[in-house]
């Protein structure tokens, strides 16, 4: 016992002593400890006035810019609280000699910068425009600016390193305090040795205090190991993330920028690069250095306030923003739609903005070639009714003026008269022609036509109608078969298009007619919707002459729209060649720029077999003696019609109308020949009457006769086989051989 009680004593001693020696190294670690969180909290104070300061800066170059008086009062605000900020910082650091001559002297700069920034809002406040560029161009507050940042950075570096030491001696003396305390464990376990020798209830006891420690720890082992493995995962997908994002960021297709409240861009990925020619380093002035916006119609140019970054920083959010972007370089304008974000900080306040560009310029081009499209096609249907009533006339005109000229052959006065009026109403039947073409009314004949061969023969014609002063290039591919078209209607369209590139070359130049096969795609069909894919023959017809602005090749299918002098062109060259080849299954494009040329391109559909040479038409008798069935709507048309007939030998019965006529053959009326009308009013057109006629006289011969053609008779804007057409006008003669020719089944055209 005895000896135990010393060994007791003794270990209480020596617990005494670690205990004193513990407590002074607490004190020391307290000590140290508070060194370091008076190091941070000077840190703390450096950047809370270093932020101040740029606040400040901030706010009086945001007035400068803007003007907005906001700017003043966050200035006003943030110069208040410097003084302020500088008496703590230098009261924290007054044992620290060398860093308070510097945080005094950097003071001193401050009082000075904050003048020149007050300065600054002063002159630009009184509109002193001349005093602000005097005073930015001195770059004194730039000078002062820099100064105090390098003094801040010493600063910070010295209390950094002061932290650094600070922090090093309070983690000895913790690494010490640790060792003694652990052999004060030590000595308690010895104790507690001795004492379960003592006692079995000691023992027991310190037994059970054992085996919960293990168990304890052994649980927090656990926990460690499952908080490890969770933060592991949540780094792994945190980076997957992360690399998602980026990889998004980089593949859009739209252009991104992301600057700050000073213009300068912080994020941008490549598509900005190609879509607005953004190159690293530039900020958002110069990036609209580059090109002139538009609003988007293209004309109206979009103030600065109305740009994009520009709403976003002044806190508005949108969307679908459009402009145009015309770049200076001379490249082609492009159509933009942008959203706009404005970013802020943890505060509300504006710190930046995040801007999206989407380029819609090939579908506005899509829509707008739609809409001509569309807009010729209105044109189109609007000159066929009237060519239908203009024919009607010009039949009664023409049929009429020819008698006339031929009964006044003993006056000469008056035959003359009467020859001039019928001159004129042959030119009009000219131009009803060409306005049909137009309106893709006109029945075309069309066979496989030796492209190269047509080409060809038009160039030799062009020759002497062009003058010397054109040179007449051809580049026929030897692979171009036959197309499917009206031959004299091609032939017609290849010399209207090199007339009008004449035209364009007063001083001469080179005329290039061009042919390959050629294979449109969907994405040309995309952007030309009045198409369909697949192949066809081009003829290009190309010139060297003055070209053809936008607004002009948007007008220039159009009937009556010329550019030429009053008298110098009807305006319907181009209008037929695109009729002609819209109405053969083609398609017809021009591309042009002024002072570089013109090139029209027809796509014509190709066909496969020989060339198809065109039977004589036969010579018929020119009078009859048979009864015809005149359908005819038009009064004037219907009496003068039915002269003509009586004149040329044959009997006639009339109507107004499809009804009309049915009630004459039902009544059994004998004829030999329908001679109707296409279009009529009355709800029958001339084939169904035809139709209806032949289910009660199978075998009736029928000819047809119209100022202008619809499907009744036409397929694909071609005469049905087998259909004989008589176009208005048409004049004694030509009436004398269609009937004839009907009369006897010859299969002859007009």
């Amino acid at each position: 016992m005895p000896s135990q009680r010393l060994i007791l004593g003794a270990s209480l001693a020596i617990l005494l002593v670690i205990s004193a020696a513990a407590i002074g190294l607490d004190l020391k670690s307290r000590s140290d400890q508070a060194a370091v969180n008076h190091s941070v909290t000077g840190l703390k104070y450096i950047s809370d006035l270093r932020l101040l300061i740029r606040r400040a800066e901030s706010a009086s170059r945001g007035f400068a810019l803007t003007g907005d008086p906001a700017f003043t009062r966050e200035f006003n605000e943030s110069a208040e609280a410097i003084p302020p900020a500088f008496s703590r910082l230098l009261e924290h650091i007054s044992d620290f000699t060398a860093e308070s001559a510097v945080i005094e002297e950097t003071r001193k700069l401050t009082e000075r910068r904050l003048a020149v920034s007050r300065e600054l809002i002063r002159l630009h406040a009184a509109g002193d425009a001349a005093g602000v560029a005097a005073l930015i161009a001195r770059a004194e507050g730039r000078t002062v600016t820099d100064a105090i940042g390098v003094n801040f950075d010493k600063a910070i570096a010295e209390e950094q390193a002061r932290l650094a030491d600070q922090s090093a001696q309070s983690r000895a003396s913790g690494r010490f305090l640790l060792a003694v305390d652990l052999a004060g464990v030590v000595t308690i376990l010895v104790l507690a040795v001795v004492l379960m020798k003592l006692t079995r209830r000691s023992n027991r006891a310190l037994a059970d205090s054992l085996s919960a420690s293990m168990a304890s720890n052994e649980a927090l082992e656990a926990a460690v190991a499952e908080r490890t493995e969770h933060l592991v995962a949540a780094h792994e997908e945190l980076r997957l993330s992360a690399a998602v994002l980026r990889s998004t960021f980089h593949s859009m297709g739209e252009a991104v920028l992301v600057i700050d409240t000073g213009g300068e861009v912080l994020l941008a990925n490549p598509a900005a690069e190609k879509m607005l020619r953004y190159r690293p380093g530039m900020n958002i002035t110069k990036l609209r250095a580059l090109s002139t916006v538009f609003h988007a119609d293209g004309v109206t140019p979009a103030a600065p306030d109305e740009l994009p970054a520009t709403r976003a920083l002044r806190g508005e959010e949108f969307d679908d923003f459009e402009m145009i972007v015309r770049p200076r370089s001379g490249a082609d304008a492009v159509h933009l739609v942008i959203s706009g974000r404005p970013l802020r900080d943890t505060a509300g306040a504006i710190s930046g903005a995040a801007l999206v560009y989407h380029d819609i310029s090939a579908s506005r081009e899509t829509e707008r070639k739609l809409q001509q499209s569309q807009k010729l096609d209105a044109i189109g249907k609007l000159t066929g009714g009237v060519a239908h009533d203009f024919n009607n006339m010009l039949t009664v005109i023409t049929g009429t003026t020819e008698t006339l000229v031929a009964g006044l052959s003993d006056k000469p006065h008056l035959r003359h008269t009467a020859a001039l009026i019928d001159q004129a109403a042959q030119r009009c039947t000219e131009l009803i022609q060409h306005l049909l073409a137009f309106a893709r009314r006109q029945p075309l004949q069309p066979r496989n036509v030796d492209v190269n061969g047509t080409i060809t023969d038009v160039a030799k014609l062009l020759k002497p109608t062009l003058g010397e002063q054109i040179e007449i290039i051809t580049a026929l591919d030897k692979q171009v078969g036959f197309s499917h078209v009206d031959p004299s209607q091609l032939a017609n369209s290849v010399l209207n298009l090199a007339i009008n590139s004449r035209d364009a070359m007063p001083n001469g130049g080179k005329l290039l007619l061009e042919t390959r096969n050629v294979e449109l795609d969907a994405d040309y069909v995309e952007a030309n919707p009045d198409v369909a894919p697949g192949s066809y023959v081009l003829i290009a017809v190309s010139d060297t002459g003055s070209g053809m602005p936008q607004s002009v090749q948007d007008k220039a299918f159009e009937p009556f729209f010329t550019t030429k002098e009053t008298g110098k062109g009807s305006g319907l060259g181009l209008s037929m060649v695109y009729g002609f080849a819209t109405q053969s299954g083609g398609h017809v494009r021009i591309y042009s720029e002024e002072g570089q040329g013109t090139t029209v391109k027809l796509y014509l559909p190709p066909a496969a077999g020989d060339i198809e040479t065109a039977a004589a038409p036969a010579i018929a008798p020119a009078t009859g003696s048979e009864t015809i069935l005149v359908v005819e709507d038009d009064t004037l048309v219907r009496n003068f019609v039915t002269t003509q007939l009586q004149g040329l030998g044959y009997k006639t019965v009339a109507a107004a109308d499809g009804p009309a006529a049915l009630a004459h053959v039902k009544n059994g009326e004998s004829f030999d020949l329908l001679f109707t009308d296409v279009v009529m009013p009355g709800g029958m057109s001339g084939r169904q009457l035809a139709d209806e006629v032949q289910k009660l006289r199978p075998g009736m011969k029928v000819l047809y006769t119209s100022g202008y053609t619809d499907s009744a008779i036409m397929h694909h804007g071609r005469l049905e086989k087998g259909v004989l057409l008589l176009t208005k006008p048409y004049r004694k003669a030509q009436l004398a051989q269609m009937v004839r020719q009907a009369l006897g089944n010859q299969d002859v055209s007009t």
